[in-house]
């Protein structure tokens, strides 16, 4: 028996040490296989913890003005965002987390909780980086940050209406961001990462793609004379308490827009912004009658129709004119004036005859060829054309109308760019919001003979005499025009809301500027034009003319009332209106 059992102990010890052996045999081999043979698998589910591949944000293009100074660059900033599933596993750290992010504790934990099915969510976007670095300090499991890029606008609201500005993921919503978004934005890269538990970077492994960054884009405008027109512009509608205004620059020789203003205005950095209303940008979208400023351009149809010279009389007694059921009014009776005095006292009624002794396509086409009815080629997004109806549907109140003003619509631009026509020798450009380095494409759409003439007749109207005295500039010759357009409303146009306008270029005598002020129901007894938009217009062209080095022209004796007769206010306070451009219900027509 004890022979038997000491036989079966060395049996059992080898069986065991061979089942050993055996299991070391399989877990080397399999080692070895792991290791040496087949490593894909581990190393996938590696990978598959801990290695990523990430977008690498890529900046967007530069905005600036013709001297390259930035009216919108973009920012590094950082993003925070977690891992739900993770996030929730840990003790989460709600109340300093909150604190830095600025955001409530339970708001928090039920943002996580509610996407606790996904592996990515933000938690705040666009931090400052030092406010990033604390937020990973609490070391907290799932949350990781994320590169971005954040929009920012130097000149904030002076040029908000024409830069516009971009969303929360940049890209652009409003202006020129909008209409020149694929320009500006850049193409995203792609790079592998090695994280932690955490989901902290702590490698980088390679660049799969490298980010190409956005275009960068230049624009006409001179931030000088942004920021003289906007400060300008915004003191008189305050002063005026009026509901809204628009102011435009543009070179003559070129087209360009140097200065592109409106009232109100908004923050583009502020990330609560008012609403839609205050976005659009007035000088290109709202239209309105042009009123007196128009008549300029009914003389020059006159003068290239052969019918009449500066000098030729017109009677305007007694200050009235009926056409049909319907009277035309100047303000004063002016009696037997010339065609320079029509432009200079603004008269209606010699307006109307002048329009009605041509023949309607004459007028209209003068209109049309000036650039009315149709968009500048400013390519801004939503430009209007504004109206102006064919002549072949003109009744002769509506062709006695349409010269003063009434029965077309203009926007801002359009009203500037039509007397660039005037100041360039007949030739009409398209208005451009970029810089103009090749040959002006232009069209010559009135002879230079003829808006001589009328740039000459309108310096009358900055006079003592005329209804733009305190549109004057001192040193420079300037020719302008007045308008105060009463607005419709129901039942007709209204006794209580005008718009006032002051349409003019300097110097007079080779005009450099063209400058259109549009001030929207200015309230209180100054409304008129003369009053309201002609002083806007000799702040911001003061200013203008000599940042851009303008040599002076007014030269004592070398224009009319031009040794101190033009500057001369009998009263201390100038003229007080356009005249005529009023219109009143009598016997249902138009006067």
């Amino acid at each position: 028996m004890k022979q038997k059992a000491q036989l079966i102990h060395p049996a059992r010890h080898a069986i065991v040490l061979g089942i050993l052996g055996c299991a070391v045999l399989v877990m080397v081999w399999r080692a070895f296989d792991l290791q040496i043979v087949d490593t894909d698998f581990l190393q996938g589910q590696g990978d598959a913890r801990h290695l990523r591949t990430i977008a690498v944000a890529a900046h967007r293009g530069m905005i600036t003005d013709r001297n390259g100074e930035p009216l919108a660059i973009s920012t590094p900033v950082d993003s925070v965002w977690a891992n739900p599933g993770e996030m929730q596993a840990s003790d989460g750290q709600w109340l300093a987390l909150g604190r830095l992010l600025g955001l409530d504790a339970g708001y928090l934990r039920e943002r996580v909780a509610s996407r606790a099915g996904r592996e990515f969510v933000y938690l705040k976007r666009r931090l400052n980086p030092e406010v990033a670095r604390e937020v990973m300090a609490l070391g907290i499991p799932g949350v990781s940050l994320q590169r971005e890029y954040r929009r920012f606008y130097p000149a904030g609201e002076v040029a908000a209406h024409v830069v516009g500005f971009t969303n929360i993921d940049d890209v652009g919503q409003e202006g020129l961001e909008l209409a020149y978004d694929e320009w500006l934005r850049g193409t995203p890269g792609r790079k592998r990462v090695l994280k932690d538990r955490l989901g902290r970077i702590v490698e980088n492994v390679e660049r799969v793609a490298e980010p190409a960054p956005g275009k960068d884009l230049k624009l006409s405008l001179d931030l000088r004379l942004q920021y003289l027109a906007y400060r300008e512009l915004k003191t008189a509608v305050r002063l005026h308490k009026a509901r809204s205004g628009s102011a435009v620059i543009l070179d003559a020789a070129t087209g360009e827009v140097l200065a592109m203003v409106n009232q109100p205005s908004y923050n583009p950095n502020s990330p609560s912004r008012p609403g839609g209303g205050q976005y659009r940008n007035r000088a290109v979208t709202d239209v309105f009658e042009p009123g007196s400023t128009v008549k300029p351009l009914t003389v020059a149809a006159a003068l290239e129709a052969g019918k009449y010279r500066p000098d030729t009389i017109i009677e305007t007694a007694p200050g009235r004119f009926r056409v049909g059921r319907n009277m035309i009014r100047d303000s004063a009776n002016y009696g037997a004036i010339d065609v320079t005095t029509v432009i200079q006292k603004s008269s209606n009624v010699g307006a109307s005859k002048i329009a009605l002794s041509l023949d309607p396509e004459q007028l209209w086409g003068m209109f049309s060829r000036v650039g009315f009815g149709s968009v500048t080629g400013s390519s801004f997004p939503g430009e209007a054309g504004g109206k102006l109806s064919d002549y072949m549907g003109w009744h002769e109140i509506e062709q006695a109308t349409i010269s003063f003003g009434y029965g077309l619509a203009v926007t801002t631009l359009q009203l500037a760019r039509a007397y660039a026509v005037l100041a360039d020798h007949g030739r009409l450009k398209p208005a451009s919001l970029f810089p103009v380095t090749d040959a002006v494409r232009a069209e010559q759409v009135l002879s230079p003979g003829v808006a001589a003439q009328v740039v000459s007749m309108m310096e009358s109207v900055v006079t003592r005499r005329g209804t733009g005295l305190l549109a004057h500039v001192r040193g420079y010759r300037v020719a302008g025009k007045t308008g105060t357009v009463q607005k419709t409303g129901r039942g007709g146009y209204s006794d209580e809301r005008y718009i006032a306008l002051f349409v003019g270029m300097a110097p007079a005598s080779d005009p450099r500027l063209v400058m259109a002020v549009v001030v929207d129901e200015p309230r209180g007894e100054e409304y008129y034009g003369g009053r309201v938009a002609a002083p806007v217009f000799s702040s911001v062209m003061t200013g203008a003319l000599r940042l851009l080095g303008v040599p002076p022209d007014d030269v004592p004796g070398s224009g009319p009332e031009r040794d101190g007769g033009r500057l001369a206010q009998q009263d201390g306070r100038g003229p007080r209106a356009d005249t005529g451009t009023r219109l009143s219900s009598l016997g249902g027509g138009v006067m």
